[in-house]
């Protein structure tokens, strides 16, 4: 009998915001779920690391992945992503924040004067989503990166480029900062009131792989970065339904389900979006799959929460569903 996999990170708040922004939450199904399942550390710190694991892309090479479902083949090339942001000065440290929305012509002009600048260096840079850019490099540089969900909110100095090739990319690293610093687009935005995009994101680097592996016969969610690794695989990729148990009618084969409403919503810090997305989550999806589970038609149910410093996995079978005795907890109580 068939597993759902359902995969939503930053379920779990930081604890100095967790009882507010969960007061007043009705989450019978997720409560349900997450006092009776079987409990492990999940061994990843974020999604792309997941996804990688999951689909068989080593050494976390996911920008191939992903530059192809953006339209664009990666060929032989080696690429990297090398996604906008803001960095913003808090005494000593440089904080990563995300740079917002770009529209497709603020990106093409930046992009634009970084090739410019890079071009005997033998650096390119594509922009074939405004929130997505990539570097393609001539050779492959010596470094390890971590990803952008990794670092966001975090100071960049501990995360930036290691590896016997890396003083060059810091040095790369600040010419894009004095480059995107005065340019006319960044000027415009600041006086919208929007943030400057002030530096990029490197990483994700690698050529493009041969055959992904296929755990699952489909895949459904709202997250671009699974619909990619879904592509990639040849597997069918389907936007969220309204009725989780519909997705999953049949017997074809293991689920995934990739939810990244929360995460985006605490990315541009709204709370509110947080809550709406985790009501949502509760109605749509996580009710009736624990009915479906309640009555054989699913035989698992497994959550996995990637996130920094506190990744689980939570596992229900048909029988722990019915284990009345383990009570729900209020959210807050699971608090990073």
């Amino acid at each position: 009998m068939r597993s759902v996999h359902l995969v939503i990170p930053d379920l779990f708040l930081p604890q100095q915001v967790a009882a507010e922004a969960c007061a007043g939450l009705v989450l019978p199904a997720l409560g349900t779920l997450l006092a009776r399942a079987k409990t492990a550390p999940l061994p990843v710190e974020s999604l792309e690391v997941w996804l990688c694991e999951t689909f068989g892309v080593a050494n976390q090479a996911l920008a191939p992945i992903t530059l192809r479902a953006d339209g664009m083949e990666p060929g032989a090339a080696y690429w990297l992503r090398a996604d906008p942001v803001h960095l913003r000065l808090q005494r000593d440290q440089l904080i990563l924040q995300d740079g917002g929305l770009l529209t497709v012509a603020e990106a093409a002009q930046l992009c634009a004067c970084l090739n410019a600048h890079f071009v005997a260096d033998g650096l390119r840079f594509f922009a074939p989503h405004p929130q997505r850019w990539y570097l393609q490099a001539d050779n492959a540089p010596e470094m390890s990166t971590y990803s952008l969900a990794h670092v966001l909110g975090r100071d960049v100095h501990p995360y930036l480029p290691q590896g016997a090739g890396a003083l060059r990319w810091h040095g790369v690293f600040n010419e894009i900062q004095m480059l995107l610093f005065e340019h006319p687009v960044n000027q415009a935005r600041e006086t919208r009131g929007e943030l400057p995009v002030n530096s990029v994101w490197l990483w994700g680097g690698g050529r493009a792989v041969g055959e992904l592996e296929r755990p699952y016969a489909k895949v459904c969610g709202d997250s671009d970065l699974a619909a990619a690794f879904a592509q990639a695989a040849g597997i069918p990729y389907h936007s969220l339904p309204e009725d989780a148990s519909r997705f999953v009618a049949g017997d074809d084969g293991d689920v995934l389900m990739v939810c990244e409403g929360l995460r985006s919503a605490l990315r541009f810090g709204d709370l509110q979006a947080w809550r709406d997305g985790l009501q949502r989550f509760e109605q749509w999806c996580v009710q009736p799959l624990l009915e479906a589970l309640r009555t054989g038609r699913i035989g698992r149910l497994s959550l996995e929460v990637p996130q920094s410093g506190a990744s689980r996995c939570f596992v229900l079978t048909r029988g722990t569903a019915w284990k009345l005795w383990q009570r729900p907890k209020p959210l807050a109580r699971y608090a990073v």
